[in-house]
């Protein structure tokens, strides 16, 4: 699935990082429990959630993610986003909440990489 394609699905507004609409990604995860995203996810390449912090777009660097959407209308500020754009990650916002996003994506073909 391209990023492109999550936009659409999720009806998702682009906070930064339109140009990289193209890339593709294979899996997700749902989360707003950083530790669990350092301990427990592996080779996922969009993270949802709803906490908006620079921790989340750390974590999500060092783990190779390429997206990150904020789920319940939630916007990251601009050190966020300045810290995104220097990664060539992708910051998408969604009113949709985190069980509806992570459903839609998975009914659209979306995987979990852990099981």
């Amino acid at each position: 699935m391209k990023v492109k394609e999550i936009i659409e699905i999720l009806e998702a507004e682009v906070i930064c990082g339109e140009d990289l609409s193209e890339k593709e990604v294979h899996t997700a995860c749902g989360s707003d429990m950083m530790s669990d995203v350092l301990a427990y996810v592996k080779d996922q390449a969009v993270l949802l959630s709803g906490l908006v912090n620079n921790q989340v777009v750390r974590t999500a660097e060092m783990m190779d993610m390429k997206c990150i959407v904020f789920v319940r209308g939630k916007k990251p500020d601009e050190s966020m986003i300045e810290l995104a754009n220097a990664s060539d990650m992708v910051l998408l916002s969604t009113k949709k909440p985190m069980f509806t996003a992570c459903g839609l994506l998975y009914s659209h073909g979306l995987r979990g990489g852990n099981g």
